[in-house]
């Protein structure tokens, strides 16, 4: 298998002529490609970006295509009335060629690199970053080679990632420069973040939920009404080798108890890339829901009252709900030695109480379910003093400004 992937990772350099000659194939500004997750995925701003276009799409004069590289998204996106195509299909290359507009979160090979010649790409991405990220992470042997062999074996991925051509979507003035520095670009937007309408409006974006998510969500209202689920808890940690510890940390069995005598409920949510999902999902039972590591986070998140996470951007965008976050930051020494550096100062940016063990954990999570006025208006105060930071115009869509940005992006190509 190793030799197999090696061949498709060095063959794909053959397909460069087809890139410069997709330089060449006119294309239809009113056709806007989407994609996600290396093709992999339906989800993150793309998804809820396709969904606003899709849903007004006869208002706004433009094409929405989902493009995957997964046959069984495009089936559900057809399914449900949306018009979606596979990156190999004749249909998937021939729309891959005319779009004008390539919407992702990870890099064009979202939807497909080697036909992109020619098109406006604009980097969705998939997070406010308080972790170092692309050029900025010294820790990325991609864009920061060890060694000459390195930075041969990088090449191929170095040549279909980003480029300071490509325009990259920021949340607020304050966020831009950290996407300059990271892109290594001038060409940032600050429309805000399409999943987070969902957040903010609720009715600006009707959902849609795979089967995996709609039996999940089921489940755990079920669980909330049978129970007498006083308060939903949304653990969403981000991944990392360091992950692991949280074995040695928390002793389930007690755990579970505390759990069962306050009424939570602990739904874990486990980052797509993490290598801990067996290991996560015995945890099922009791007063533990584990929801699919490759759901969409953001169709549990809003039914949440509490998030419990550690490093991850997520808790950027908790902060337009205005409720409590506790960082259940175990492994905070390892994770900047070993992993990443922050853009900000840990305990200035991270509104919320801070856990390292499985006690402190527990008392963290009272507080932040009571009602305790004191303890709230403090947290209050310094969520909302963040989220001025990191979020212009947090009471509108985002979705409506980026249209609106994009399509002058247009103007000027």
């Amino acid at each position: 298998m190793k030799a197999i992937d090696g061949l498709k990772y060095w063959g794909q350099l053959l397909l460069l002529p087809l890139y410069w000659l997709s330089f060449l194939v006119p294309r239809d500004k009113r056709l806007w490609l989407f994609g996600s997750t290396f093709g992999r995925r339906f989800a993150d701003n793309p998804k809820y970006f396709y969904l606003y276009v899709s849903q007004h799409k006869g208002k706004l004069g433009v094409r929405p295509v989902w493009i995957s590289h997964d046959r069984k998204i495009v089936e559900f996106l057809s399914r449900n009335g949306y018009e979606a195509y596979y990156y190999h299909s004749v249909k998937g290359i021939w729309l891959a060629l005319r779009g004008k507009v390539y919407l992702f979160d990870n890099y064009s090979k979202d939807i497909n690199f080697w036909q992109s010649g020619g098109a406006v790409k604009v980097n969705l991405w998939h997070g406010i970053p308080l972790k170092k990220i692309q050029a900025d992470n010294i820790f990325d042997k991609v864009r920061h080679p060890g060694n000459f062999w390195e930075y041969i074996k990088f090449f191929p991925r170095r040549l279909s990632d980003e480029k300071p051509s490509h325009y990259v979507l920021a949340t607020s003035n304050f966020i831009k420069p950290v996407f300059v520095s990271a892109f290594q670009t001038k060409n940032v937007l600050t429309s805000g973040y399409p999943r987070n309408d969902r957040l903010v409006r609720k009715d600006s974006i009707r959902p849609l939920l795979s089967d995996a998510e709609r039996r999940d969500m089921a489940r755990i209202m079920s669980f909330v009404r049978k129970k007498r689920i006083s308060r939903i808890i949304y653990y969403a940690p981000t991944f990392r080798e360091s992950e692991k510890k949280f074995f040695e940390v928390v002793e389930m069995e007690g755990f579970r108890e505390f759990l069962r005598e306050n009424s939570f409920l602990f739904c874990v949510k486990l980052h797509p890339k993490s290598k801990l999902r067996a290991e996560f999902r015995k945890l099922q039972g009791g007063n533990v829901f584990v929801v699919d590591a490759d759901a969409d986070p953001y169709v549990f998140l809003e039914k949440a009252d509490v998030l419990v996470t550690d490093y991850s951007s997520i808790y950027f965008d908790f902060l337009l709900a205005d409720k409590p976050i506790v960082f259940f930051d175990y492994d905070l020494q390892t994770y900047l030695r070993n992993s990443r550096e922050m853009y900000f100062d840990y305990n200035e940016f991270t509104p919320g109480q801070k856990a390292s063990t499985e006690k402190e954990l527990k008392e963290a999570l009272k507080k932040a379910c009571s009602p305790d006025e004191g303890y709230n208006k403090k947290y209050s105060g310094f969520r909302r003093n963040v989220a001025d930071k990191v979020f212009d115009n947090r009471e509108k869509t985002a979705c409506r400004r980026l249209v609106k940005d994009i399509k002058a992006v247009l103007k000027e190509v």
